[in-house]
């Protein structure tokens, strides 16, 4: 676009240059052509840096991406993992609309200090494979979440402990059933604040896990891990979307999503004594 202006306002200089006699008018029309080609640069430098300061502008004023609209990794424990799994299952469904097959909320195991040789942890069993008890793990229910909802979640988390701040099924004793939750990065989550203020309105403290913690019951504390160092294993599939002992029986379609999330690879083998 710069190129052709400027050859048109050379034009007129153009038609004089095979006549000698108008030397004098030549040289004003080359002076014209030179001061509009200047001209012009200057208006397309302006124009160029008036766009590029309005495109900043914009830029400025225009929301990022937030990190916390991002999908993160998060588990909850308290008790018994088979009433926590259906509860967040209906706050998967309450609090993001998620249909059966986008449901992320799986039983499992975390907060231990290790695993087998070959990277299990499971369940008790006859065999005495991979015990999660021995290596310090309790049972949570781990999900894939908005991290813009961590903090709902823990609302949620918090309203499954009685009035007391105890958990509903207090028969089960031992580190296996103690309260915990891990968050990326632990109490250095970003979002670790809305946990905390949903801790603090249900007369709960926080405490930083260190692995193969105590049981909680009678002391209203959580603990809280990092899930890069204390990482989910997912639990047994007969472990998963099973009724519980505290509530009616949930029902066969409730119980049958074990077997869809099987099947569409939802959930995975885990190499332990299983019905899979």
């Amino acid at each position: 676009m710069k190129l052709i202006a400027i050859l048109a306002s050379l034009s007129p200089a153009l038609a004089f240059v095979a006549q000698p006699s108008h030397k004098s008018q030549l040289r004003s029309a080359l002076h014209a052509a030179q001061t509009n080609a200047d001209t012009s640069r200057r208006s397309l430098l302006t124009n160029a840096l008036t766009g590029l300061v309005s495109l900043t502008a914009f830029s400025q004023a225009q929301p990022a991406v937030a990190a916390e609209d991002t999908l993160t990794n998060v588990y909850f424990g308290v008790g018994c993992f088979w009433h926590i799994q259906h509860e967040f299952v209906e706050a998967e469904r309450k609090l993001l609309n998620r249909s059966d097959k986008e449901l992320t909320s799986k039983t499992g195991y975390a907060g231990g200090t290790g695993t087998d040789k070959e990277g299990r942890v499971c369940y008790h069993n006859f065999q005495g494979v991979a015990d999660y008890g021995k290596y310090g793990h309790g049972e949570v229910v781990g999900m894939t979440i908005p991290e813009n909802q961590i903090g709902n979640f823990a609302k949620e988390y918090f309203d499954l402990f009685t009035a007391k701040g105890e958990r509903v099924d207090p028969g089960d004793k031992g580190g296996e059933y103690r309260s915990l939750l891990g968050l990326p990065g632990g109490m250095g989550n970003p979002c670790y604040a809305d946990v905390e203020a949903a801790a603090t309105a249900k007369g709960m403290s926080l405490v930083a896990g260190k692995g193969n913690d105590p049981d909680t019951f009678g002391t209203k504390k959580i603990f809280v891990y990092d899930t890069a160092k204390f990482p989910f294993y997912q639990a047994e599939v007969y472990h998963q979307f099973h009724n519980d002992f505290q509530s009616p029986a949930y029902g066969k379609k409730y119980n049958n999503l074990a077997n869809e999330a099987f099947l569409e690879g939802r959930l995975k083998v885990t190499g332990c004594p299983d019905r899979v």
